[in-house]
């Protein structure tokens, strides 16, 4: 009997250990820039969404402990009209590891500038995918599905694309409401512009380069550098493409936004000439704005 119980220990810890959440999202609020009111409820929700980003299964996938994703939520409380509305911007931010090394990739970086929700001290943060019953937790939720389906393209070719499915199915939700970041068209950097972009058949060499740029060619440096990097800059070509199809895409913006640092240090130091010159051509098509930057690979 004493055996057996051990077996069904390790067993239980095995299952547990197999089927952690997908994320191990760090979220913060921030209310500094609010006088005179009534620091707990900031405390109180800052401890429910920890819980309700790490303690719920987004998917069906399995991950062990050490797989979830790294990822935070910055909430900066700007205003406060009642004390159950709030208004601010999320900076949302996820990491990916690479292969073999210590080091992690950016996959997001976005501040959202237009957050507004309702809330209560102690509310029950509850999320229902078929309504549309709070902007508070249908924007975590978005973010949750977009981090996940992000990281999952990274690994394996479209392999987000059930969870922006399932980011797209709330934004559907979220035409009937009056609430922001939502809706096309409402300025180009918002909710329903990323989704739309992923989800856009236009736009699939984006997401094949997603997995190309990650898995081909970040996780082989530690085998290849030379092989690693020849494979990034093939890819590369593929955004012209994207570029071509539409050019104010705003995953293309984000893309840049996070990768630009990244990219330099990879070409700068090593690489043919004819590589740096055809990268640096490529940066500068998808932004201009920051030619001269790119050209440090070149030096």
């Amino acid at each position: 009997m004493k055996l057996k119980a051990i077996v069904v220990f390790f067993a239980f810890l095995l299952c547990n250990t197999l089927s952690a959440q997908e994320l191990n999202c760090s979220v913060s609020v921030n209310s500094n820039q609010i006088e005179g009111t009534n620091e707990e409820v900031y405390k109180t929700l800052q401890k429910s969404l920890n819980e309700y980003m790490n303690d719920r299964h987004w998917t069906g996938m399995v991950f062990a402990q050490n797989e979830r994703i790294e990822c935070s939520i910055n909430i900066t409380i700007t205003e406060r009209p009642t004390t159950e509305t709030f208004k601010g911007y999320l900076q949302i931010q996820a990491r990916r590891p690479v292969y073999g090394t210590s080091y992690n990739t950016t996959l997001l970086n976005f501040k959202d500038e237009k957050f507004e929700f309702t809330y209560k001290d102690f509310d029950p943060l509850e999320f229902n995918e078929n309504s549309f019953d709070s902007n508070l937790t249908a924007v975590m939720a978005y973010y949750a599905y977009l981090i996940i389906g992000l990281d999952s393209d990274s690994f394996s070719p479209f392999g987000g694309t059930a969870c922006f499915q399932k980011a797209e199915n709330i934004v559907n939700l979220a035409q009937s409401t009056s609430e922001k970041g939502w809706k096309a068209f409402e300025d180009r950097k918002n909710r329903y512009e990323i989704i739309n972009d992923l989800l856009d058949d236009r736009l699939r060499k984006f997401r094949e380069f997603s997995y190309q740029y990650h898995r081909l060619g970040l996780d082989a440096m530690i085998t290849s550098t030379s092989n690693a990097r020849a494979k990034i800059a093939q890819a590369l070509k593929g955004l012209e493409e994207v570029k071509n199809n539409k050019s104010n895409s705003v995953i293309l913006q984000l893309f840049v936004d996070s990768k630009d640092e990244e990219l330099i240090n990879i070409f700068k130091k090593e690489g043919l000439d004819t590589e740096k010159k055809d990268v640096v051509e490529i940066l500068t098509k998808l932004n201009p704005t920051k030619s001269s930057k790119y050209e440090e690979i070149l030096k």
